[in-house]
Parts: structure tokens; sequence; C-alpha cells
């Protein structure tokens, strides 16, 4: 066998009945036996350990799970083990049962190239109602405030219409908002006090011929400003005409220093006195 260079060249089939010398023999990955070309498959040759890596799976009928033969073993122990230990029934509805779109009237099946899911309810609905009028979408839900401040008075609100509401809350926000109103009435009183005093200041000592203090509501005359002040106190304020004593002039015109109440009046003054000119 072989030649005078290379005496171990080949080696002859395994198989009885061949007995074939061949150069490039093969050998069986399963039996270690050495083949010629004809013969190197496990059919040809019939190999006895050909299904010694394959991996055979059988689905079990009671819980739908693959059970992994093994080649060496009884598949009837196989079997035993598997249902004594890892063999669950409730899985069998789970695996078998298949979804179905939840929109009324639809029987499609959800499988993974039919199912969207809906970005506003987060449910999986088949590719006919996935938008959110077709499956009537309820919409997305509603996120309720985490700070409690934000809307006080429809909290207060609430808390009126519940039947086990106690009524110190409500007193409690009814003083702060009687606290509230009465500090913003005495700096209003306080801010018109002192515009009436600097009116009257102004007016004396702009001409001491003339003491006397004009009312700028009714027009009549005072001595003093004590007694103008009494005087619009009486009058005015009972009247409920308060808040006309402040109308007083806003603009002075830069050309003869006239006082005007209204803008307006005051450019108008300006265009047909001055020519259009404040220079």
């Amino acid at each position: 066998m072989g030649t005078p260079e290379f005496p171990d060249l080949g080696k002859h089939c395994s198989l009885p009945h061949c007995k074939l010398i061949d150069f490039l023999p093969f050998t069986c990955d399963r039996c270690n036996q050495v083949y010629c070309l004809d013969h190197r498959s496990y059919t040809n040759h019939q190999c006895t350990k050909g299904n010694k890596e394959d991996v055979t799976v059988v689905i079990c009928p009671l819980c739908a799970k693959s059970v992994r033969l093994i080649p060496d073993q009884d598949p009837n122990i196989t079997w035993e083990h598997h249902v004594n230990t890892d063999c669950d029934p409730s899985n069998f509805e789970k695996v078998t049962k298949k979804k179905r779109c939840p929109a009324t009237g639809c029987r499609e099946f959800l499988v993974f190239s039919n199912t969207i899911k809906c970005r506003d309810c987060m449910v999986d609905h088949c590719l006919k109602h996935r938008f959110g009028p077709d499956h009537k979408c309820p919409g997305p839900k509603k996120s309720e405030s985490s700070f409690s401040f934000t809307n006080p008075f429809n909290r207060s609100a609430n808390e009126k219409s519940k039947p086990n509401s106690t009524p110190a809350t409500s007193s409690k926000w009814t003083s702060s908002l009687l606290n509230m109103a009465s500090s913003i009435r005495a700096s209003a009183e306080q801010a018109w006090q002192t515009a009436v005093d600097g009116v009257g200041q102004s007016s004396g000592s702009g001409n001491r011929n003339d003491q006397l203090e004009q009312c700028p509501q009714c027009g009549a005359k005072f001595s003093s400003v004590t007694t103008l002040v009494d005087h619009v106190q009486k009058v005015h304020e009972r009247n409920g005409n308060r808040s006309k004593v402040n109308k007083m002039p806003v603009a002075a015109c830069p050309k003869c220093s006239k006082g005007f109440v209204d803008p307006v009046a005051l450019v108008e003054h300006v265009e047909r006195v001055h020519g259009g000119s404040s220079r």
C-alpha cells in the first residue's frame, strides 16, 4: 500500500464488501471508521451512531412545551421526567389561545405582523382598527397635578360641595380673602390721602394771597386743607364718587405747563395752540 516515496499513503475502506484503497480517505465523526468517497455518508455505510448529536424535540400535548429527547436514553424515561418536574397544564391555554383585536365586532387574530399599539390608550389592535376613531379610543389618561396650590379656589369649591367637609377650612379661606381685601383698601386710602395732601400743600404755597382751597369735585372753596378733606369724605365718599377725586392733571404741556387729564387732549392742545411742536 502506498508508494516508495510515501509508504503510508492511502487506507482501505472499512466496509467488508468494499475494501477499496483510497488515497484521500474520510473518517466518520460518529463511529471514527475510515471510508472511501462512495461510503463517506452516514446512510451509505449504515453508521450505528449517526444520530448521536441529533436534536429531537417533542411538543408536550399537556402544557405545549418542547421536550428534548436524549439520543442514548429511552424516550419514555425522558417523557416521564418531564411530566413529573416541568409539565404545567395551565400553560397550554396561554400558548395555544390566540389574542384577538379588542375592537367591537372584530375577530382578527393579533400576530407579530398585524399588531399595532395605540399611542393614546396603549392597547394592541389590528391594522384595520389602529386609529383612535376606529376602536373608540378613550384618549390618553389625564395626569393629575402634583401641586395642591395650583388652583386653590377650585379646591375650596370642591371641599364645599363635599358633605363631610369641615367648616373650618372654608372659614379660613374666607378670613384670608377678607384680610387681603382690607389691606388693599388701606393701601388705596393711604395713597389717595397722600395725593390730596400734596395738592393742598402745592396750592397753598403757590399763591399766598389766595388762601381758599377748591374742591376738584364740586368746585366749593374752603379756607384750609383739613376742611376740604372733611368735605370730600362726608359729601363725595357718601355718594360713591370717591374715585373721581383722583382725576387730577396727569400730563402737563411742555410749552405752557397747562395740565391735562387725557393725553389725547394734550396732543390736540399742542397741535392746535403751539403748531404741533413742543419745542
